[in-house]
């Protein structure tokens, strides 16, 4: 079967890989979408982000759908022909965060397409995926691109969950790539009052404004905007961050509101933040970091006509033409989020 695989930086082919056996509990898929995530950017352009660096050939993705081709022994849950949107999480369930049920705290955790262990594991950007049963959720009434928008959609439901409520709050959300614009619909959905996007692109700040935001500013350009933000001890509830930089950071604190709460999803390397701001107004800084069983709820969302993700997808390419996708996604002046047909 065909396979995306990464060698090292800017080092991107179409393999022949072969098809793993189906075991009981498993299903075998026609994988159908799959949308290139920052993490893959960073694997494709850096070689890897912070302390995780390829060591060796690794299959891409971990957003992704398909129809089940074949069930493993036991699975009675799943159909032949059925659209499934895939969970890349594999928790080992039997750690001691596991038996806590903190999943996503997993000390063996297996996720698609990281580098973090050795040997790595895997991604499923490849033409046929073996899955367990259990990661599988059923995405009948979907198209095969939005069931692949799940996972970042859990990521940002689980941000929200963190956040402890979004009714009638004001919203400050810095970064508007794929996991910001998804953060502004969930705002949306869940009443915040007002919501406002920062970025460095107006090609995203336009998509922004398209899905929910009430104001955007250009920090590129207009940077002064924030100041009237920041004034009188800040404005906003709550500052989803997704830009994982320090100036964004820094910015969203200032224009917080005593007893504000940061929720931190971008991942850019470690920041230096403004404690003694932080202590004065009394703020709250909470980590985000991945998603469990808001995976399924994120597909019900979108069955449901909750969640509308398909603005989002601007760009589909072919499987054969994946590397020129990895170049629109980097690009933030012409897309959001793009995807690959397999």
């Amino acid at each position: 079967m065909k396979s995306i695989v990464i060698h090292s930086a800017k080092d991107l082919r179409i393999e022949d890989r072969p098809v793993q056996e189906l075991g009981a509990g498993q299903v075998e898929i026609s994988v159908a979408a799959g949308g290139i995530c920052g993490s893959d950017l960073h694997y494709y352009l850096d070689g890897g982000f912070g302390d995780v660096r390829l060591q060796e050939p690794m299959i891409l993705g971990h957003e992704v759908s398909g129809y089940i081709t074949r069930l493993g022994e036991g699975v009675t849950n799943l159909g032949i022909g059925q659209l499934v949107a895939v969970s890349p999480s594999r928790p080992c369930h039997d750690c001691t965060y596991c038996r806590e049920a903190k999943y996503i705290q997993c000390l063996n955790m297996k996720f698609y397409g990281s580098a973090f262990p050795f040997p790595h594991t895997q991604g499923a950007f490849r033409e046929v995926l073996v899955a367990d049963a259990t990661q599988c959720t059923a995405a009948d009434r979907l198209t095969a691109g939005e069931a692949a928008m799940a996972e970042p959609l859990a990521v940002c439901l689980h941000a929200a969950r963190r956040a402890s409520g979004l009714l009638g709050k004001r919203v400050l959300v810095t970064g508007c790539g794929p996991i910001g614009l998804l953060c502004i619909l969930v705002a949306r959905r869940s009443g915040a009052a007002e919501i406002v996007a920062t970025d460095l692109s107006d090609f995203t700040l336009r998509v922004a404004r398209q899905n929910g935001a009430d104001g955007t500013i250009n920090v590129s350009r207009t940077p002064d905007r924030m100041d009237a933000y920041a004034a009188g001890k800040g404005y906003f509830d709550l500052l989803f961050e997704c830009a994982g930089v320090p100036q964004a950071l820094v910015g969203g604190i200032a224009a917080l509101r005593p007893g504000g709460i940061v929720v931190q999803l971008g991942l850019g390397g470690d920041i230096r933040i403004p404690v003694q701001t932080m202590t004065a107004k009394e703020l709250e800084l909470r980590g985000s970091f991945r998603f469990h069983e808001e995976f399924v709820t994120a597909v019900e969302l979108m069955q449901k006509g909750l969640v509308d993700v398909k603005p989002l997808i601007t760009q589909t390419v072919e499987l054969g033409d994946a590397e020129s996708g990895f170049q629109l996604a980097s690009d933030r002046n012409q897309s959001v989020k793009v995807q690959i047909a397999f």
